[in-house]
Parts: C-alpha cells; structure tokens; sequence
C-alpha cells in the first residue's frame, strides 16, 4: 500500500545524496559539507527532479542545531563562558555593529529603505552555529583558550539575534508595515512574551528579563533537577532509558526555553549541556547524542543547499560578490582587529576571523521574519542565502589560509613558555604573534599523540624510565603546562602533516596513539608509515572494527581497552581459584583458564 511519506521520503532523500556528494567531496579532497550542500540543491525546488519537502527540513535541521549546541554546552563550563567574557561581549557587539555598518551601506547603494538595510546588515553579521562549531570540532579547537572564545562569541551572537527577532515586530508596527510575520503569526516571544504598545524601549526591556529569567531558572533550578534525573536514570541500569533521557533533556529544553520565554533553541539547549557537564554522567551523555548530532546536523546543510538558487548568482553577480565580500573579508577583518585591540595573539585572532567568516541559520531566519514584516526586498533574502552557500564553501579555505599563514610566519626565537615564536614577535603572552612550528631535535624518542586521561599516563610513565619523549596536543592549558614542566611539546593537531613533520618521525623511536578518535589515529598512521616505515606504533581502540581498522593502516600493536579490562579480571580470579583448588586437593595444581590475547 502506498502512503504518502513527505517526511521518510526527505530523510531518504537527504541523507542518502549526502552521503554519495559527501563521498565523492572527500575523494576529491574537498570537505565533505560541499557535498551536503550539493546534495541539498539537487533536492531544492530550484533544480529539477525531486523536491524534498520545503518545511520538514528546516524543522529537521533545527535539531541538529539544538542537539550541536547541547554537545558544546557538556563540554562548556559556566566558568569557561565567564571566562571569556571580557573579550566576548565587547567584541561580537562591536562585530555584529561593523559587520551591520557595512551591510547597510551595500544596502544603500542598492538603493533600499533604511529599515531594509538595518535588516539586512544584522543578517550578515551573525555566524552559523553549526559551521563554525563543525569547523572547530574537526580541528580539536572546541576546548582551547580559542575555541572558548569562538564559542563565547558565538553566544553573545546569538543573544543579539534572540533580541533582534523580537525587536523586528515592534519596528515594523511603528512603520506601519504589520507586525505579523509570513505565516500570519505573532513576532516570536514565548509563552511570555505579550509586549503590547510598550513600544521599542518596553520590548527591549521585556526581552532582557525573559533571557535573564531563563539564565537564572537553569543555574538555580536547572542546575539541581537535571543532574538529579540523569543520576537516577543511570541507576536503572538501562542504556536504552538513558539515551532517551539524554534527548528528552536536550530537547525538551531547548522547546521549553523558545516556547516560555522567547530565546533560541540553540540557547536553550547549549545551557542544557553546560548545566549538566556538572554532573560526572556529561562524558556519557556526550557520547549518547553524538550519532544523532552528526545525522541531523548534515540535515542542515541539505537544507540550506535547498534554499539555495544558483540563478541569483547570474541575475545579481556584482551583489553577490560585494556580499561575500563583507562576509568572510569585512567582517573576519573586523574580529580580527578587535581581538588584537584585546591584547590576544594573532594565532587566536585568525582562528577567530575565519570561524566568523559565514553565515547560517540565524541569518535565514531574520531574512524571512523580515520579508513577511516587508521591512526586507525579497531580492536581499536571495543575497543572504547566495551569501550563506558561498560563505559555508569557501569558510574550510580561510582555515586553509590561516594554516598557509602560520607556515609563512618568520624565523623562530624563544618564547617564554618554553616554545618558539616568531622572530621579532613580542614575547608577553598576550601579544605572542603566531606560534611557527619549529622541527625537535629529538631522535630515538617516542612520539605521544595526546596527553589526557590515557596519554599522561603513558608520558609519566616514559619519563619515570628516562625514556625521550615528545607530546603532541592541541589544547592550550595542556600544553603549557607540559612546557612548563620542560617537557617538549608541539601544539597542533596530529593529522596535520605540518605537526608530524616537526616531530621528526623519521628519527623517533616509536609512535603512541592516546588519543580515542580511531579514525583521527588512522590518518596519523598513514602519515607516519610513510615518514618512518620502520616506525613502530603503538595505538588505542574501542572495538574489533576499529582494531582491524589501525592494524590494516600500519599499527603495529593495537590495544582495546575493554579487551584489557577482561584480561585484568581474569588475571584476578585464575590465581585464586588456583590457590582455592590446591586447599582443596592437597598437591593439586590450579586450574589454567585461558586468558583473551592481546591485540
């Protein structure tokens, strides 16, 4: 019997085209987000064939959003927010404010309304959530000093978002054009959010004491009653109810918080996840939600891909390209300067610019909130959205860049922290310029791919034998703490050639994989049996597949931690039931059980 399955036939749809574009993007060494996009156009109603349906995959997409944001929020203290904030809040405002300026002087020149051109400079002036969290979890950036700012950043964007969706309304009733969006509904607010003829100054204030009851509800209520269900969810003993838990959680207050007092479900959900890092159970929760994550998130870029009308390039070229420009050049330009006025290196400074350096859903959103309030030309959503698609693919080349101008940096002199800077370059840890990476001098030494939990134990261990050892981590307050320990450190992440090359693999002894992404590890592998074929390696896994998976690349020993738990306990019982077993028959010998092989 044939149904009609608009939602099925979407999620088909899009993730099977995603996966093939996807594919076929990373066999050409391209991101495999080109390809979602790709794939997403080819479904849009712009292109022919099959259309995918125009209001499901958003709504799908929203998901992705809330369950990305939820996942940075566990590993996103209250503390590492607050700690930021003193570049954040300044500079994302000053950003949103020059980003803004340089919209609505394209807007002018285009000859649109004033109201037009405010519209269309806020919507140029917010990054995409997911993109730029995407493009700092493939670096391993989310937990250093500038991941926190990025994401720090990002927050404070998106509160300036949350305030403009509701101010937007009240600007279009005070002009006369309605205040209705498209769908004919009220502007967005909440449950709580009736403002009535307060006028712009009463929305305003309306819309701070709603964020700032939803921030105290989580911190007071929150903080206790989400913790407490996750901890009495783990004690059933039932996975399947603790996933569950996990989602309901994530998304539950991600509604909540859009419904009752009008902020974003990205919000929301972002301090669902910061509240609970709190509780011992976030590394698992964390874990839970990660396939979903990675689903509903490539839902996302098919989405925007089907937003997308390659025929706006050809009808309006110079307005696109003036567009792009503010966006990954003006506005990266601008943060870039602001984080230098803030005394942070340059290295911080251009991560910073390039993860700003598009725009995504929160600009789709004010483009069509301000065409149904007709503040905005249909002509200026068609901008944003040439502007988002071209943004998401050129953004992995301004990371590229930032990496082509790290290499470029001059030649290297002491640093305080005991690494190499610049030549030069000031050397007060605010105002380090870029950090070139400067090749060890080590030889016969063990190469450590990691320094958490697993791999400082490994490097403690090494060094307690006077064993050479040089660590490879990308997260700030690890690295200077091993350099303060006059430990030889390279900061990067391993699977870039450039941080392998600097570790002289040639001349090391062995390769130690601590870290627990197998297919992370794998690219390393490859790398570092080209560099050194006689090199052995030494890595960690989580599963069979994954152990077959390192040894088939080069791994010479593979260990499984699960694997090793089992050896440990029966390691534990054999002796004692031997020694049971020769009480029991005097002279007898024990019984020798089988121990499983190591990998």
């Amino acid at each position: 019997m044939l149904h009609h399955t608009p939602l099925i036939a979407t999620i088909v749809a899009g993730l099977g085209l995603a996966f093939v574009f996807g594919a076929l993007a990373h066999r050409l060494k391209v991101p495999p987000l080109v390809g979602y996009l790709v794939a997403g156009v080819l479904v849009g109603p712009h292109t022919p064939g099959f259309v995918a349906d125009q209001t499901l995959a958003p709504e799908l997409a929203e998901m992705g959003v809330i369950l990305l944001m939820f996942g940075v929020g566990l590993h996103f203290s209250l503390d590492d927010l607050l700690s930021v904030r003193a570049i954040a809040v300044p500079g994302a405002i000053v950003q949103i404010a020059a980003a803004t300026a340089m919209g609505a002087g394209l807007a002018w020149w285009l000859g649109w309304s004033m109201p037009a051109a405010l519209v269309f400079g806020l919507a140029l002036s917010v990054a995409s959530t997911v993109v730029l969290l995407r493009a700092l979890q493939e670096r391993r950036l989310v937990e250093t000093e500038r991941g926190k700012i990025a994401v720090g950043w990002l927050i404070v964007e998106d509160l300036a978002m949350v305030l403009a969706l509701v101010l937007l309304p009240a600007l279009a009733g005070a002009l006369g054009t309605g205040g209705a969006d498209a769908s004919g509904h009220a502007a967005p607010g909440g449950l709580f959010g009736f403002v009535g003829d307060l006028g712009v100054g009463g929305v305003l204030a309306v819309t701070v004491l709603k964020v700032a009851g939803f921030v105290v509800l989580m911190l007071v209520v929150g903080r206790r009653v989400i913790p407490w269900v996750l901890h009495w969810v783990a004690h059933t003993g039932s996975r399947e109810l603790f996933r569950l838990a996990v989602l309901a959680i994530a998304l539950g207050v991600a509604f909540g918080a859009a419904k009752l007092f009008g902020v974003s479900f990205a919000l929301g959900a972002f301090f669902a996840g910061m509240i609970l890092s709190e509780s011992e159970l976030s590394h698992r929760a964390a874990e839970e939600s990660l396939p979903l994550r990675d689903a509903f998130a490539v839902l996302f870029f098919v989405s925007v891909g089907m937003l997308f009308d390659p025929a706006s390039i050809l009808r309006e070229p110079i307005a696109v390209l003036i567009t792009l420009f503010i966006i990954v050049v003006g506005k990266s330009a601008a943060a870039f300067l602001i984080v230098r006025a803030f005394g942070h290196p340059t290295s911080t400074a251009l991560i910073i610019s390039a993860s700003l350096a598009q725009i995504g859903e929160f600009s789709f959103i004010l483009a069509e909130l301000g065409v149904g309030l007709k503040l905005l030309p249909e002509a200026a959503r068609d901008l944003i959205l040439a502007g988002a698609i071209l943004s998401i693919l050129l953004n992995p080349l301004a990371f590229a860049t930032v990496a082509a101008l790290r290499r470029r940096a001059g030649g290297p002199v002491a640093s305080p922290m005991g690494g190499t800077v610049a030549a030069g370059a000031r050397t007060s840890p605010a105002a380090t310029a870029v950090e070139p990476l400067v090749a060890t001098a080590l030889t016969g030494h063990t190469v450590l791919v990691g320094h958490g939990r697993v791999g400082s134990l490994v490097a403690t261990a090494l060094a307690a034998r006077g064993l050479p050892v040089l660590v490879i981590e990308d997260a700030d307050a690890a690295v200077a703490a091993l350099r303060s320990q006059g430990t030889d450190v390279v900061a990067g992440n391993a699977a870039d050639p450039e941080v392998l090359a600097a570790a002289n693999l040639a001349g090391a002894r062995r390769l130690v994989l601590a870290i627990p992404n197998a297919f992370e590890a794998g690219q390393v592998v490859e790398q570092a049996k080209a560099a050194n074929p006689a090199l052995e390696i030494i890595a960690r896994a989580h599963s069979d597949a994954e152990v077959e998976h390192l040894e088939s690349l080069g791994a010479a020993v593979v260990i499984m931690g699960e694997r090793e738990i089992a050896r440990g306990i029966v390691e534990h019982i054999v002796p004692l039931d031997a020694a049971a077993a020769g009480d029991a028959a005097s002279g007898g010998a024990g019984v020798d059980e089988p121990v499983p092989p190591r990998r």
